[in-house]
């Protein structure tokens, strides 16, 4: 009997889209890619989603700092400003599907639980979400310095819901690797492609550790 659903944050229930103009690589002249290039390298994702730079400033100051022209103290806190903005945005735009489902799981008195990689500017706004009211609890790695796909992340929402391996569902669009270790903690999982469709090399690589595969939030009750 499934007690609780766990939920991966970015691309399974909002999307931090891009706005036409005025985002953080408009900011600096670059093109979406070389943004991202930067703004994910890995060393530096994995320093600010672990909690070891927990200053915003310091997380837009480091990936500046990768980039081979000068960034003004003005256009550092623009960018600051545009991915604040931007984040923010993402966690208050939430599919009414999404949040109807959310709400028909806590009339059913499932607990719900967030399992999130996100740094201090990801999370932030977590608060003021539409999502939050409905989470019984909510995991972000830079809080608890854990890092999808590490098991113990998932052991550690398990047991601040106090439920079993075996009564628990995670839903995730499957990045990070997540539900390859979700379903090592022994959850059931689902793969979600209703934010977001992957292509067919990353379907095949997710849909090996998915028990289920759907393309709507609703069909989580026909899991139940």
């Amino acid at each position: 009997m499934i007690k609780a659903i766990y939920f991966d944050l970015f691309f399974t229930l909002i999307v931090p889209a891009y706005e036409k103009i005025n985002n953080e690589f408009d900011i600096l002249n670059l093109s979406v890619g070389e943004w991202e290039q930067y703004a994910e390298n890995d060393i530096l994702y994995r320093e600010r989603a672990l909690g070891f730079v927990k200053n915003e400033r310091e997380i837009i100051d480091n990936i500046v700092s990768l980039m081979p022209f000068e960034v003004s103290i003005v256009q550092k806190q623009q960018v600051l400003n545009a991915r604040e903005k931007r984040m923010q945005n993402a966690l208050k735009m939430v599919s009414k599907e999404i949040l109807d489902v959310l709400q028909k799981l806590k009339a059913e008195n499932i607990k719900l639980g967030l399992i999130s990689n996100a740094d201090c500017i990801d999370c932030k706004y977590w608060n003021q979400s539409p999502l939050s009211p409905y989470f019984d609890d909510a995991i972000f790695s830079c809080d608890v310095g854990l890092l999808k796909p590490d098991r113990q992340i998932y052991e550690l929402a398990m047991q601040r819901l106090h439920v079993s391996p075996e009564d628990s569902l995670f839903v995730g669009d499957g990045g990070s690797n997540e539900l390859c270790d979700a379903k090592e903690a022994g959850m059931g999982t689902v793969f979600s492609e209703m934010l977001e469709t992957k292509n067919d090399e990353q379907k095949k690589t997710i849909i090996k550790y998915a028990d289920y595969h759907i393309k709507h939030m609703s069909e989580l009750f026909y899991l139940l």
